[in-house]
This record gives C-alpha cells, sequence and structure tokens, in this order.
C-alpha cells in the first residue's frame, strides 16, 4: 500500500467588487478590446479597502472545510501560497488559523509568485507522504491589485484578487496510476530570469514597490516551460498526455494557456479556463480554477487532472493528480 494525498475538499472566495475591462479607458490608453485580443481577461475582482489577503484566504478555507464535510479541528495544518501577505510577519497562514479558531498544528506561507499554489501543493503532498500530517489546508490568496502601477498598461489590467483552497487528506493507495491523490509533482526554477518578473521594491529597500513585466520574455518562457514541467510530472507518475481528463493551469493569459495545451496534443475543451472572469490572480489562479472546474460538473471523480504554472523567479511547476 502507499500512502497518497487526496483532494476531499475544494472552495473558493472573490471580492464584491467586479472591475470590468471598460473602467480602466476612463485612465488609460486601452480598450476592452485590446485587453480582450491580449490576454482572453474581461473582468476581476478587487478587494475593498481594509479588506486583506489573510480575509479572501479564510473565506476560501472555510469553503474547502465546507466542503469536506470538516472542520478546522480535523485538520493539522494549513499552508498559504501568496506574494502579498498582510504583513512582513508573522505569516498569513497564522492568521488564517486564528480566525479559524484552530487552536493546534501548525501553519505558513509559501512565496513562489504564480507558481506559488503547485509549490505549496507539493509540499503539503511530502508531508503526507512522510506522516508529518494527515489532513492539510493548502490555500493560493493575493491581493495583487495593492502591487499595481495604475499608469501602467501592460500589467495592471492583467491581475486580480481572490483565493482557493483545497483539503489534502491522507489515504492509502495501491502505489499505481488509478490511485486518487497526488501521483507526481515538478519542480524547477532559474534565478536568471528574475528581471524579467518582479516587484520593484521588499522590506529591505524600505519600499513596497510595483510589479514589473516583460511580457513578450515571460510569454517566450511560459509555454515551454509549462509543457515541459507538464510532460516531466506525467512521466514520473508513468503516465501520458493523452489519458488527461482536464488540465487547470495558472490562469494569466489565455494565449498562454492554449499554447501550452497546443504542445501538450490537448485540444482547449480539456482546459478548464477561468481567466476571462477572474484575471491573473497569481497563486490563487489554480485552486479558484479548481474550485469553479469542480462546481461547473468539469472536475469529477476518478479524473486525471494536471495543473501547472510559472511565476516570478523564475519558479514554474506541475502537479499530477487523480480527482
Amino acid at each position: 500500500m502507499t500512502t497518497r494525498a487526496v483532494v476531499t475538499g475544494v472552495g473558493h472566495y472573490l471580492p464584491d467588487r467586479v472591475v470590468e475591462n471598460a473602467e480602466f479607458e476612463a485612465t488609460l490608453e486601452t480598450s476592452d478590446a485590446w485587453i480582450r485580443s491580449r490576454s482572453g481577461i474581461e473582468r476581476r475582482h478587487f478587494a475593498a479597502e481594509g479588506q486583506t489577503t489573510s480575509d479572501l484566504a479564510t473565506r476560501a478555507a472555510r469553503a474547502a472545510l465546507q466542503d469536506a464535510g470538516l472542520e478546522p479541528d480535523d485538520v493539522d495544518a494549513i499552508i498559504v501560497a501568496t506574494s502579498t501577505a498582510d504583513l512582513t510577519f508573522p505569516s498569513a497562514a497564522t492568521m488564517v488559523q486564528s480566525e479559524l479558531n484552530m487552536m493546534h498544528g501548525f501553519a505558513f506561507d509559501v512565496q513562489a509568485v504564480c507558481a506559488g499554489f503547485i509549490y505549496a501543493l507539493t509540499t503539503a503532498n511530502s508531508m503526507i507522504i512522510s506522516g508529518q500530517a494527515k489532513r492539510i489546508i493548502v490555500i493560493g490568496a493575493e491581493t495583487f491589485s495593492r502591487i499595481m502601477d495604475w499608469t501602467d498598461r501592460a500589467t495592471c489590467v492583467l491581475f486580480g484578487d481572490g483565493a482557493g483552497a483545497l483539503i489534502l487528506e491522507a489515504q492509502e493507495g495501491d502505489g499505481t496510476g488509478t490511485d486518487r491523490g497526488i501521483l507526481a509533482t515538478d519542480l524547477n526554477s532559474d534565478g536568471r530570469y528574475r528581471d524579467i518578473l518582479y516587484v520593484d521594491g521588499g522590506v529591505s529597500t524600505q519600499s513596497t514597490g510595483f510589479l514589473r513585466m516583460q511580457g513578450k520574455e515571460v510569454f517566450r518562457h511560459a509555454v515551454e516551460k509549462l509543457a515541459s514541467t507538464a510532460t516531466t510530472a506525467l512521466s514520473k507518475a508513468g503516465l501520458s498526455a493523452d489519458q488527461i481528463d482536464w488540465v487547470v493551469p495558472h490562469q494569466a493569459n489565455i494565449r498562454i494557456i492554449a499554447g501550452t495545451a497546443k504542445k501538450l496534443g490537448l485540444s482547449m475543451d480539456r482546459v478548464v479556463v477561468t481567466v476571462q472572469d477572474h484575471g491573473n490572480t497569481s497563486a490563487a489562479s489554480i485552486p479558484l480554477a479548481l474550485s469553479v472546474g469542480k462546481a461547473r460538473g468539469q472536475i469529477k471523480p476518478g479524473d486525471l487532472v494536471v495543473t501547472e504554472a510559472i511565476g516570478g523567479g523564475l519558479a514554474w511547476g506541475a502537479v499530477v493528480l487523480r480527482w
């Protein structure tokens, strides 16, 4: 028998404020048509004044717990993937722990920007396999609207706020590709490319900073690296692309999503796409898409799901799991 980290619940939360592309036309030289053609994005959600990343994360966690039929006391740990934590410290995860009235276990953040949820999921999987924890809430949550330069039309129209969460639970499998749960993971990074996607501020520079991105360069790396990491993860699991039921990619840009699917030899009707409604929510985008995909009736028990992401670092990776 083999211990697997199985998804038993999923949920998400989006702030109330919906920002349509047309809102940017009043302050920027842009248009709804331009934004759609470049990114596929039609709208996104922005957090309200005073609403923090941990607020969003807590709401997503509660939704995932409800979906799994669990209480906070049933969970051993919380891992939050975010680049926009409320404070420098303590972690957003400990704030979620407090809001859930979870008086035991442990909580910490993971920071790998848009690839953060893949890194957090891989970390949680390792902890469950090693016996460190039986159940873990894995959350991706961001308030990227707080780090936008509203004069930069190339970036500020792309990002949104939100949170998604799932619950991983230790269950026994046969050790084959038919098991439910995480079957394989693949992580990568290359710091040589840090200047193509970054925030120009931080604690040691005593400034908050804004997101800066060389869009063409990011695109150039994204499709190749995402397809490669997905293929590697599938190979580790002893599976192939033609066995995939759903690809749930990082929701950054419809052209990247379509290009990666094409490289994997998959049609877009096997890809969960939410970028049009949420924009790029960084570490939150994959769990958001998983939750929406389940709610839509797309992702069903037993489906083979491949999820992949790339973000600043550059950092990228993939997870293969059976729902």
